[in-house]
């Protein structure tokens, strides 16, 4: 399997710590891309130029993130990142969604104050965004107390916001007045798949 990938991306990261997870790191033909840069063999496989990308070894390219995730979750026999249990599935890829939301706001701040244009740019947007983010993390606050120490897409998708947070800085320090999340996202780094995954440029 061949993944699209950059060091950078906090996507990506998510689908690479998953194949961690699941022990299938050692499958993976990990492909470097700028997909800012369009090229035209990335675009052939994906028409969106977007990455996390998986092409399969039949040829067929899964894409975005939460699909590639839960379709390497498919191919191993260990514990299930993505639970077979009605009410855990739907709490888990609710979990998955909100860090993912999380995401989506700290990137299109990242867009604004990097990429467009400055006389473009529209202050009460990263308001909005800043303040989805706040409003998310005071969430986890609350509910990280109940993820009973199993790392499933939930939690996984979770470290990958925070590391993102702290990465380009789209927030205030995300740790202030929320001491629980912050210590289990000091716990979880004893991880190979957060360690070995960390962002970098």
């Amino acid at each position: 399997m061949k993944l699209r990938y950059s060091h950078t991306s906090p996507y990506a990261r998510k689908a690479w710590m998953t194949a961690i997870e699941c022990g299938l790191d050692d499958k993976l033909e990990m492909i470097k891309t700028n997909a800012w840069a369009s090229e035209a063999d990335f675009v052939a496989e994906n028409p969106l130029s977007k990455i996390p990308a998986l092409t399969l070894e039949n040829g067929v390219t899964l894409y975005d993130s939460p699909v590639i995730c839960e379709y390497l979750d498919s191919q191993h026999s260990g514990h299930k990142l993505f639970p077979d249990h009605p009410v855990e599935r739907w709490r888990q890829l609710t979990l998955q969604a909100l860090a993912d939301g999380i995401l989506d706001a700290a990137v299109a701040i990242r867009i604004e104050q990097t990429i467009r244009p400055e006389d473009k740019r529209w202050d009460g947007w990263m308001e909005r965004q800043q303040a989805a983010i706040i409003r998310a993390l005071d969430v986890l606050e609350k509910e990280v107390g109940h993820w009973g120490g199993v790392f499933l897409i939930g939690p996984i998708s979770v470290a990958c916001a925070l590391g993102y947070l702290d990465f380009r800085k789209a927030v205030a320090d995300w740790r202030t007045g929320r001491p629980h999340l912050s210590h289990w996202f000091t716990t979880i780094h004893n991880r190979r798949s957060v360690r070995d995954t960390e962002p970098q440029e």
